[in-house]
């Protein structure tokens, strides 16, 4: 049996996670704001970290503890979860306006889409901590937590940061508060802990699935970042100079050269 600490430990490193995301909107507070230049490199740089964060960790990881085959299926099952959630609510785009004035099925549906975006990231954090507690590990906070949670907890959250700030620029032009955007940040990302903590109960008690639990956070992100960062930076800088293609690649590379060393540490 795991220890309820135990899954309050994972629930806190999800919503540190969660709470990284706030982080992205206080660049509003000091300016009124950000280039499409500016943009589209953070939207490089998240995809940079959650790419190589997936590669590096997870992946690495999985092949760690199971098979090429067992990886593959589980990076195809988390790509057909996003896309299958995403044609559920394909028709349900959300107006950012419509996060001031939600109704309790408004709040439903925007809980629907968020959970899509962010539920697959809360994955990767929990099912990192599948050895907490166990050898081989780091002591933080009486516990022994594995490299590995450290490191994609710590990705996760840089990445949402970026996220915050691009959630926040809508916001900014309909003239929502400083700290409201902030909130709404924050909240896009509160199904982080949920999904940590859904995760690592998974693995924890049947880890012969551990291998696919690996393949299957590391597809739903790649996935997430191929269908929705990258095309969603190339729309933001389509008027910059080779259509933002050359800011969007630097941006990629320096969130891969943060975390290769991360991983070796």
């Amino acid at each position: 049996m795991v220890a309820l600490d135990a899954f309050a430990f994972v629930f806190v490193a999800g919503l540190i996670t969660a709470l990284a995301t706030g982080v992205g909107a206080l660049p509003f507070f000091f300016f009124d704001s950000i280039s499409d230049r500016g943009n589209v490199a953070l939207w490089g740089f998240a995809s940079g970290i959650m790419v190589a964060a997936s590669l590096f960790g997870l992946v690495n990881e999985g092949l760690a503890e199971g098979t090429p085959a067992e990886i593959g299926i589980g990076m195809l099952a988390g790509v057909v979860l996003v896309v299958l959630a995403h044609d559920v609510l394909m028709d349900a785009e959300i107006d950012p306006q419509e996060y001031e004035e939600a109704d309790f099925k408004k709040l439903v549906l925007i809980l629907g889409v968020l959970t899509v975006h962010s539920f697959p990231e809360g994955i990767a954090v929990g099912v990192s901590f599948a050895d907490l507690g166990l050898e081989g590990g780091t002591q933080l906070f009486g516990f022994t937590v594995p490299l590995l949670a450290v490191f994609m907890t710590l990705a996760i959250s840089i990445h949402n940061v970026p996220e915050g700030t691009a959630i926040s620029i809508p916001l900014r032009s309909m003239g929502v508060s400083k700290w409201k955007m902030v909130w709404w940040s924050v909240f896009s990302s509160l199904p982080q802990p949920i999904g940590a903590v859904v995760a690592f109960a998974f693995v924890r008690y049947a880890r012969e699935f551990l291998p696919y639990g690996f393949g299957f956070a590391a597809g739903a992100m790649i996935y997430l970042v191929l269908s929705e960062f990258i095309p969603e930076a190339l729309e933001t800088g389509r008027d910059l100079p080779g259509g933002g293609k050359p800011v969007l690649a630097g941006g990629i590379g320096l969130g891969v050269l943060l975390m290769v060393p991360l991983n070796f540490v």
